[in-house]
This record gives structure tokens, sequence and C-alpha cells, in this order.
């Protein structure tokens, strides 16, 4: 397998305020780095654990040759519940974000059972195997607030293990461990090139990708599954510090309608209307990438305090503020209107402007 990137769907393509460093701080071999604000990585030196795969928000990251939805439907079909790294999936667990371990729990038969322990997949790294028992962690927690069902981890104590022969992965850094597999000159040079560092720049067809909404298919995965779930009786509020893959928000009086946050959104979870007059929000398609806070400049959008497990049964389009929109006297167009005279801050500056050189063009000739 090799590690595949898609700048159009990275959120720090998207924008320089973006603050994600997600597959940054995963990666156990340090590989990952950020040139002119996008991820660059060195081919050769990717151990190809599919770290970074599991923890984008966005699914900007993947593996060549595996798909996380054909695995979900393979896994239900397998006899054995219990998944090993390296065995099962040919990389790492954590290349299971918490929206895949939550849709697995629900739709198999049996306990899902992990196993942790038998984790070395990033050397003497704990990044990888902290990450996933993070995400068993919190699937677990937000699968109890509506359902019996649980992450189950091996234990190494009770059960016995049988081990595969461990992958070495300081081999997979050296052009000369592929001893005689080189027999052309495009085999050479492919392997040259990986150990460059790969940068990614934007093109024209990048941008316009980038200007579509894209909904990660491991969040489509989830809502499928929740779907054919019988809903609860009730419905629990979790703090929102406990929840990563997704948020509740709500704009508070600071917002000026600046339009940034639901155009830059990558999946569309905020948008708006045709008058751009209002924001609207839609939780289940939130994947918390952080990109409308990190642009908003009056820092007016802000986190919902406790998570509705309800959105996940019940999801809805909340409008989290409204605005008067009216046309400008001057030029014609909309404008969010907040009282006084009809004219837009586009043509106050421009008059303001007008006014100054007027006022400096009387005094030379006084």
């Amino acid at each position: 397998m090799n590690l595949l990137f898609d700048v159009s769907t990275c959120v720090r393509a998207t924008s320089k305020f973006s603050e994600c460093t997600k597959c940054l701080d995963i990666c156990p071999v340090d590989t990952i780095e950020f040139v002119e604000n996008i991820p660059a990585f060195t081919p050769s030196a990717c151990i190809t654990c599919g770290g970074c795969v599991g923890v984008c928000p966005t699914e900007s990251f993947s593996l060549s040759g595996f798909s996380t939805i054909e695995f979900f439907f393979k896994f239900l079909e397998e006899k054995s519940n219990t998944l090993t790294c390296q065995k099962d999936l040919y990389c790492c667990l954590s290349v299971l974000s918490v929206e895949h371990l939550i849709s697995m729990a629900i739709a198999s038969d049996e306990a899902v059972v992990m196993d942790v322990e038998g984790c070395s997949c990033g050397g003497e790294s704990d990044n990888l195997q902290n990450q996933l028992r993070e995400n068993i962690e919190e699937a677990n927690f937000i699968l109890s607030s509506f359902s019996q069902k649980e992450i189950l981890i091996k234990s190494l104590e009770n059960e016995a293990i049988v081990k595969e022969e461990a992958v070495k992965v300081a081999s997979r850094r050296s052009l000369f461990t592929l001893k005689g597999a080189i027999k052309s000159k495009q085999e050479f040079d492919e392997a040259v090139d990986a150990d460059e560092l790969k940068a990614f720049g934007i093109d024209v067809g990048d941008i316009s990708k980038i200007r579509n909404k894209v909904i990660p298919d491991k969040r489509k995965l989830l809502f499928s599954v929740l779907k054919r779930l019988d809903k609860p009786e009730r419905y629990e509020i979790i703090p929102t510090e406990e929840i990563n893959f997704t948020s509740q928000k709500f704009v508070d009086e600071s917002c000026t309608n600046c339009q940034i946050c639901y155009r830059i959104c990558p999946t569309g979870a905020l948008n708006s209307n045709s008058k751009f007059s209002l924001i609207n929000f839609d939780s289940m398609l939130c994947v918390k990438c952080h990109l409308c806070h990190d642009v908003c400049e009056p820092n007016a959008i802000q986190l919902q305090a406790g998570y509705e497990i309800k959105e996940m049964f019940e999801p809805q389009q909340r409008t989290l503020a409204t605005f008067d929109v009216q046309r400008c006297n001057e030029c014609g167009n909309y404008f969010t209107y907040t009282g006084g005279v009809k004219e837009c801050l586009r043509c106050k500056i421009e008059e303001e402007e007008a006014k100054e050189l007027h006022d400096l063009a009387r005094q030379r000739r006084s």
C-alpha cells in the first residue's frame, strides 16, 4: 500500500488560518511536515500505518488498495470478531476512526474486540496505540448513551494471542531492502522518487474541487447505520469535549455576517440562503475540523456546552443566526443592514475616501 493525499479536501489547503495538525501529531515516524501550510511527506519514510487516515476529519489521506468502507462490510461477513494490527487490516487499527468503530459495534452481532496490546506499528512511538485507545474510549462513551454495545479490548493476560511475523518498519526506509526487485529503470526511478519529499501545490482544478462540499464516507456510513437503529426512549446530553468527530454550535451577537464560515465549510454543515440572510447548521454534517472557528475574526462561532444525542437519530438543520438584508441605495447590492442610511460598507468606504480627496484638493487650492 502507498499513502495518498488529496489536497483539495484538506482544511489547511482551504485556508491559511486553519490550525489543524492531526496528521502531523499522529505520525509515528515524523515523515509528515507542513510545506507552505500544506501537508507533505516522504513516501519511502512512510510506514503506511494509516494513522493519518484515521484522524483526518475530511479523509484527505488514504491508502492505495484499502478502503475502510469495504473493510467494514468484509468484517461483518467474517466469523472472527477480533481485530489485530497488520493481520486483519494490513495496517494499524488506528486507521479506523471513532465513526467506524461506532458503526462496527452497532452493525455487528457480537462484541467487537480490538487487540490493542498487539499493536506495535509505531515502533518506539506510542502515538498510534494512544490514539487507538482514545478512539475506543470515545466510541464506547457515545455508544453508552443509546446502546448496550461496546468495543472490547483484548487482554494479553486472559487470552493467548497468535502473533504474526513482525513487520520490520526500519527496512521500509532503505532502498537496499528492495534487493533484486528493481529490474527496470522505471522501477529504480520510482524507488528514488520515494526518497524525495512529496509536496503538494494548489492548482486551478484543486480550487474548483475545494468549492465542492464533500461529506466523508465514514460519516455517510455512520448515518446509514444509525438510521437502522430503533430510536432510544430518551436522549442524553453529553459534554461537548467528550466527542471529537462532530459538534453542535451557536453564533453570538458579535457575528457580522461576513459569510466566510459557511463559504469555507468543507461539508456544507454551515450554509445560508440565496440572500445570505441567515446561517444554518447541520450537526450530522459537521466533522469538527474547527475551520469555521479558525477563520471567524470576531470569534462569534462557539461550541455548545452539551451535545444532544438526539441529533444522531433525528438530524435537523438549525438556524443559528438571522440578519436583516437590504439593498444598498447607492450600488443596489444586498448587504447586512444594521440601521441608519441604507448604504453598504463598500459604498461607505468609497464615499469617505472621496470626501477625504475632496478636502485634500480644497486645502491645496487654498
